[in-house]
């Protein structure tokens, strides 16, 4: 089938395959939500496996296959980073340069072998550049005529930011700035100091800054230490970091631990260890030079291209904090961010810069908002794979044959304090729920928090929930005066919404900020009176609209918390099978597929029969 071209993420983290038809996304995925293993970065088999059946097209009549980056040149960034370095980085050079060698320096040949499971046909290989493909994921779908485009994230060949300007089908990269001065390393060093992940941790850290004193001495501090020993932060947003205290470009670590203790006067947070006061502090002192490189890039941007939008992509852009500050700034008119902002969306982005500019072929007219269909890219299941799961779990549930029942009654549940796991249509790409694998629960009560949290969630109880709400009473519960349908934007809550704060808040210890009730939403209200928003509307998903109407009608709140389907460690849920296994291992009341709903006591025969080793909850 001419003009259907396959796109492809994969070997770094958060693997992906996307395919477009005559330019239109039909299907993307990541590979972790079909292998279970989050942040998966093999070769996208099962991934493809979907994309290709969703958009009915044999492997064999593909037009051309895009790949992300291109391995020689990282490759090239890899030996020449050694070589400046030298001698420091020998064990991760012996560790890194067999593998490349022996691998990845073969790519090409890597891939074909891959896809021989898929077909007899060579179609063309594409190579865009990393950032390129950020790029065009960001600018191609946007609905923008015209904009400039800004891609952050930790590297991709040599770069690791740039600012590009796009206009109709053409892309033109105007300035980058190169490894190993990232604005992505830069926060995933703090993101491993702090003692979270690095690669998966980055959402922790913009979670707990709000949590440090913004009035301290001990903040600025540390602010000042940053930009006068850790970086040179240049006034267009590019940046110097001082390598001295930096371990990622030829170590197995992101720094120097002694010579970052020695500066801020404590050591690295162990994972899972207490969070004290000092890591709070630090984390909100790197939030907010994040937050000042990105609108000194933004205003860089804008003055290089003249545009009055901007679009955003790259692991940096899912920084929803700074993306916030930038829009309320009123710097640009609009923005636009890829809601698949990291690896992943670069499957997206490769194909569309394949279609676009290898072929020349001109953008179609974008209808709806964007073009990224709500991001529900991913796979639909139907009843009859649904009843298959119950029947296999020998699981009671209600069918519903009126849609409009199930909502009255998932929405009083709701209102009653009740967690519902909510599983309907296709799957979101990206890293967030959206309404179709979410869990939802009520954002007025105040223990919301703490119970979805710590019996739900497994994770850690300071981290905050989003909300979902009506798009037509946005501005009801929030300083937002336009739609935001991808959850990349946080915004405060209205004033008065709020409750005010003790005398001596800051000081008190993190336990008692937590669960201190800030508004007359306590549920999506973050420390910092903030919310990371997520707006629906009727069109984009009616299922969702309307569930979160009936729950307005009982309870006169268009809002509800939204988390995704999944417990810590887990990525989202994708077929019935995975929600009912997550289901039965949390503390969710009740879980709906489709028209169908699960009770969980009427689960319980399960427990007191032994057959838990058989659902999986181990």
């Amino acid at each position: 089938m001419s003009g259907t071209i396959l796109g492809i993420s994969a070997f770094y983290h958060d693997s992906a395959a996307a395919i477009l038809t005559d330019g239109e996304i039909i299907a993307a995925a990541q590979e972790e939500r079909f292998t279970r293993k989050k942040h998966d970065s093999s070769f996208p088999v099962h991934a493809i496996e979907y994309v290709l059946e969703a958009s009915g097209t044999s492997f064999n009549n593909l037009e051309a296959i895009a790949f992300y980056d291109k391995p020689f040149i990282k490759f090239e960034r890899l030996i020449e980073t050694y070589h400046s370095f030298v001698p420091r980085g020998l064990r991760s050079f012996l560790s890194a340069i067999p593998v490349w060698v022996k691998e990845k320096i073969f790519m090409k040949k890597l891939i074909r072998d891959e896809l021989q499971k898929f077909g007899t046909a060579r179609p063309r290989l594409l190579f865009p550049e990393h950032h390129l493909s950020h790029a065009a994921s960001a600018f191609y779908p946007s609905g923008f005529e015209e904009a400039a485009i800004l891609t952050l994230d930790g590297v991709g060949e040599w770069a690791t930011s740039t600012i590009c300007h796009g206009e109709h089908k053409q892309i033109r990269i105007i300035e980058e700035m190169h490894f190993p001065h990232s604005p992505g390393l830069l926060y995933s060093a703090f993101t491993y100091y702090c003692g979270f992940r690095v690669n998966s941790g980055e959402y922790k850290l913009m979670g707990l800054a709000p949590y440090g004193d913004p009035e301290s001495g001990r903040k600025e501090e540390l602010k000042k230490k940053i930009l006068d020993q850790l970086l040179d932060l240049r006034p267009d947003g590019s940046l110097l970091l001082n390598m001295k205290y930096f371990s990622f470009a030829t170590g197995l670590r992101m720094c120097h631990d002694r010579k970052w203790t020695g500066l801020f006067g404590f050591p690295p947070r162990k994972p899972e260890s207490e969070l004290s006061q000092e890591y709070m502090d630090l984390a909100l002192a790197v939030q907010e030079i994040l937050e000042e490189i990105v609108f000194r890039l933004s205003k860089k941007a804008k003055e290089l291209t003249g545009s009055e939008t901007l679009v955003m992509a790259g692991g940096v852009a899912l920084n929803s904090v700074a993306n916030g500050k930038l829009l309320q700034s009123g710097m640009f008119k609009d923005i636009w961010i890829q809601p698949a902002a990291g690896d992943a969306g670069g499957a997206i982005g490769a194909a569309l810069a394949a279609w676009h500019i290898w072929k020349g072929q001109e953008r179609p007219p974008i209808t709806e908002p964007d073009a990224m269909k709500g991001s529900f890219l991913g796979p639909a299941f139907s009843d009859h794979q649904i009843l298959s799961v119950a029947r296999k779990y020998e699981a009671p549930f209600i069918h519903y044959p009126h849609y409009s029942e199930l909502c009255q009654t998932v929405a009083e549940k709701l209102s009653q304090g009740d967690v519902v796991g909510w599983f309907q249509g296709r799957m979101e790409f990206g890293p967030r729920a959206l309404g179709n694998r979410s869990i939802l629960g009520d954002a007025r009560d105040p223990d919301m928090q703490k119970k979805m949290n710590l019996m739900i969630k497994f994770r850690e109880g300071f981290r905050p929930f989003a909300p979902t709400v009506l798009e037509e009473d946005i501005q009801e519960y929030f300083d937002l005066d336009r739609p935001s349908p991808y959850m990349l934007l946080v915004v405060p809550v209205r004033k008065e919404r709020l409750k005010s704060l003790p005398p001596g808040y800051h000081q008190l210890p993190l336990r008692e900020k937590l669960y201190f009730i800030r508004s007359d939403v306590p549920g999506i209200t973050h420390i910092d009176y903030s919310a990371r928003v997520q707006s629906v509307n009727k069109n984009s998903n009616a299922r969702y609209w309307e569930l979160i109407n009936e729950f307005k009608k009982i309870t006169g709140y268009g809002v509800v918390i939204n988390t995704s389907f999944n417990v810590r460690g887990e990525p989202i849920v994708c077929t019935p099978e995975d929600a009912y296994r997550c289901f039965m291992k949390t503390e969710m009341d009740y879980l709906v597929m489709g028209d169908y709903l699960f009770d969980k006591k009427k689960q319980k025969k399960l427990f007191d029969q032994g057959d838990i080793d058989e659902i999986g909850l181990d």
